[in-house]
């Protein structure tokens, strides 16, 4: 997949750190590596990459001493290369892809793991599947799930179907045509512009038509502290699917950003959760 360009990349660039490459099963993974001592990983939303939130300050990430933040594209997006099978997109092999990772970066102890959106429910089914793997979690934005997925999973099936009948272009004009979440009102044009090949597109969202959150019951039993972030007035993102996260995990609260002014302080309200009790949590090589 050859990256794209746009005005501001190489700043963009040196503000994600160094860039670095895992081979995976089915795909080689592009992450960017900055700082050094306890790690963090962090995982992006469906059709989006690093380099597309950093671009659009979907995150303002603030300077974490004392840490190493990594954040990788996942399969198919962005830098990182992918195959067009949809099982390849699926939320729990994506959590398998987060896991091997950690495994390429040397993580002997648990780590502490950031997700959004389809990034959010990879951190869970890692979480869920390997709970020694991880410390602290944040879940920002989690998708619909369990009963209320079914609008969702219509949606990503008739996108996928109107790109491969009318072409990438008809189904982007279409999607800025829609209104904006509130929150998005500022960068909805450009989040209609996936940083997905057009080989790659359907397959990806076919995998996350797929794909739910993990059952209810293996929640109520995870370990982790967890900050789950939501915001107000995205149908894709609704409220509901936070507030019972929230209730299901043991140890969770909930935090919610109401206007897309406050959308950037998200990263502030990371590292303050991330930062409690670090005097008794283990360093991460």
């Amino acid at each position: 997949m050859t990256p794209r360009t746009f005005p501001g990349m190489e700043n963009i660039a040196r503000s994600l750190g160094a860039l670095r490459r895992a081979r995976l099963p089915g795909a080689e993974l592009t992450y960017f590596d900055r700082g050094s001592g306890r790690l963090t990983v962090y995982a992006h939303g469906v059709l989006w990459s690093q380099e597309t939130e950093e671009r659009l300050g979907l995150i303002d990430w603030p300077a974490l001493p004392g840490r190493r933040l990594v954040r990788y594209d996942a399969r198919g997006h962005g830098r990182s290369s992918g195959r067009p099978v949809n099982g390849d997109y699926a939320y729990d092999r994506l959590a398998d892809d987060l896991l091997k990772l950690l495994d390429h970066l040397g993580a002997e102890g648990p780590v502490d793991a950031v997700g959004a959106s389809m990034g959010c429910a990879t951190v869970l089914h890692a979480a869920v599947h390997a709970p020694h793997r991880f410390d602290r979690l944040v879940l920002l934005t989690p998708p619909r799930a369990w009963e209320t997925r079914t609008d969702a999973r219509r949606a990503y099936q008739a996108a996928a179907d109107q790109i491969e009948r009318e072409g990438r272009d008809a189904w982007a004009a279409g999607l800025r045509r829609l209104p904006p979440p509130p929150i998005l009102a500022d960068v909805w044009s450009s989040l209609a512009d996936p940083d997905i090949s057009d080989a790659l597109l359907p397959a990806v969202l076919r995998g996350v038509a797929e794909s739910d959150l993990p059952d209810r019951a293996a929640l109520a039993a995870l370990p982790h502290p967890t900050l789950v972030i939501a915001w107000e007035g995205d149908p894709t993102h609704p409220l509901s699917t936070a507030q019972e996260l929230a209730e299901l995990i043991p140890d969770a609260e909930l935090h919610i950003t109401r206007t897309s002014a406050d959308r950037p302080a998200r990263g502030r309200q990371i590292a303050s959760f991330l930062s409690q009790d670090e005097g008794v949590r283990p360093v991460v090589p």
